[in-house]
């Protein structure tokens, strides 16, 4: 395989320290749409609402336009370089190996934290219909077989990813197909002229918190979106990377404006969006508007669904970026040991441990102290997207310095749209610090920097303080045929 580690990196036989590929199209293709959908949709976007009212659809398509700017400079950083350990690996070929270290395991340490919130989650869920069974039989439950099933091979995870995709979007395009039947033909039960668009700006108009509330929403709208740059972890595993990458790379504008625009377009005009509470999920809005009886069951399924397919990405995303980085020589050797199936081992089963200790950490620390460190995953997010796009820049500079071939896959209206997204990121940055509830985010960011620089500083050596040398992977495009 063509995934190539740091300079100086010692030789190692293709059944021992290889990544197979053996993610497919279809696989690749429903990771990107399932990596849209999750409990930051389902219930995180009440919180949004609150903050900006119906302006939030602005705030969902500003953010999304400057996320789609970082996939495709991902894209084009992994179909040029498609390795595993993806933007840590770049962020230390362009940017050097102390950012690369620092992006990598802020990635790896995010996915723990946001697998520790799921798993939880999941507990949580599986109460509503079982309440005399005890979370923590659910949350071993669910890590084990999780677990047990990313150790069999990436193809395992993909059919399980494909699958867990399919109920998400199947859900999602049932939801808008039912509002809009609520609000078109006045279906279910609702009170007369209680849905209409009217409801986008007739409870204190379409920015009734004006531009402070729209701008406060961002923090909230752009958490949401995290994740989806798992795409690109996707590059060492995938079968034809330079074909599939693109493909879903390019669906991302579909899937915001389907997902998020449409949906809660569709939810806040079902109902007033000054009567979402954040107590229940808007989605709750549609079923019992509809008059199904099974609402919540039928809601409660397409969480844990969702709640499921987080923590089986979470635990391929940490474990393949561990793997990587131990091909830089920044994590321990042992790292980049794989099965016969070609799977990280000891990074799964690392993850495994981690998690078990997270729970007995979740019930035992106050609460208080979990949400301070569950906001390294804000920070992360932000950290790792100002990564790719700076990383990315870097990368243009270099091909242009160096007369390499030009990208296969090149972002639209460079530069100018690269810069105006590292714009937009560190805008995001200033707002984590002026929203009270998002600020200490940045101040535990701040921390998780220092203590990775010592990290850095006491244990990283040779190998891992010397850039990796990416194979370029890329071809030359071939030119149009001439008119006879």
């Amino acid at each position: 395989m063509s995934d190539t580690s740091a300079t100086h990196a010692p030789a190692a036989t293709p059944s021992a320290h290889t990544l197979r590929r053996g993610l497919s199209a279809r696989h690749v293709r429903f990771m990107a749409l399932g990596s849209a959908i999750g409990t930051g949709l389902f219930y995180g976007s009440s919180a949004a609402i609150q903050s900006a009212g119906p302006a939030v659809l602005l705030a969902y398509i500003v953010g999304g336009a400057a996320v789609f700017m970082v996939m495709r400079a991902l894209g084009e950083m992994a179909v040029r370089h498609p390795v595993a350990g993806s933007f840590g690996q770049y962020a230390a070929r362009y940017l050097g190996p102390l950012a690369g270290f620092v992006t990598g395991w802020t990635y790896a340490f995010e996915m723990v934290i946001v697998c520790l919130a799921d798993v939880t989650a999941f507990g949580i869920y599986m109460g509503f219909w079982f309440p005399d069974v005890p979370r923590w039989i659910w949350v071993l439950s669910i890590i084990l077989f999780i677990g047990a099933l990313n150790l069999l091979s990436v193809k395992v995870f993909g059919e399980l990813e494909f699958w867990f995709s399919l109920v998400k979007v199947s859900a999602i395009i049932a939801m808008i197909a039912g509002g809009i039947a609520i609000i078109a033909f006045g279906l279910g039960n609702q009170e007369e002229n209680a849905s209409g668009i009217a409801n986008l700006w007739s409870h204190g108009g379409f920015a009734p918190e004006g531009i402070g509330g729209l701008i406060a929403s961002l923090a909230v709208v752009m958490f949401a979106f995290g994740g989806i740059e798992i795409i690109g972890v996707t590059a060492g595993e995938a079968q034809d990377p330079k074909r599939v990458l693109p493909q879903a790379i390019n669906t991302v504008p579909l899937r915001i404006l389907l997902f998020y625009v449409l949906t809660l377009g569709v939810i806040m005009m079902l109902v007033p969006w000054t009567s979402i509470t954040g107590e229940a999920s808007p989605f709750v809005s549609i079923f019992t508007t509809l008059g199904i009886p099974f609402a919540p069951h039928l809601l409660n399924a397409v969480v844990i669904t969702a709640a499921v397919s987080a923590i089986n990405s979470d635990i391929f995303g940490a474990g393949r970026m561990m793997f990587g980085l131990a091909q830089q020589g920044q994590a321990p050797a042992i790292f980049r040991k794989t099965s016969r199936q070609g799977v990280p081992i000891f990074p799964v089963l690392i993850l495994m441990v981690t998690l078990l200790v997270g729970v007995v950490l979740n019930a035992v620390i106050p609460e208080q102290a979990f949400l301070l460190i569950a906001s390294v995953a804000t920070f992360a997010t932000v950290w790792v997207w100002l990564m790719i796009l700076l990383s990315h820049v870097r990368m243009k500079h270099a091909i242009a310095r160096e007369g390499r071939l030009p990208s296969e896959f090149p972002v639209p209206l460079w530069p100018a749209a690269s810069y105006a997204a590292i714009a937009f990121v560190l805008f995001v940055v200033v707002v984590l610090g002026i929203v009270p509830d998002t600020r200490p985010a940045l101040m535990v960011g701040a921390v998780w920097l220092a203590v990775l620089w010592l990290a850095y500083t006491l244990f990283v050596r040779e190998q891992g303080r010397s850039a990796p040398d990416l194979e370029d992977a890329t071809a030359p495009i071939p030119l149009p045929p001439r008119a006879p």
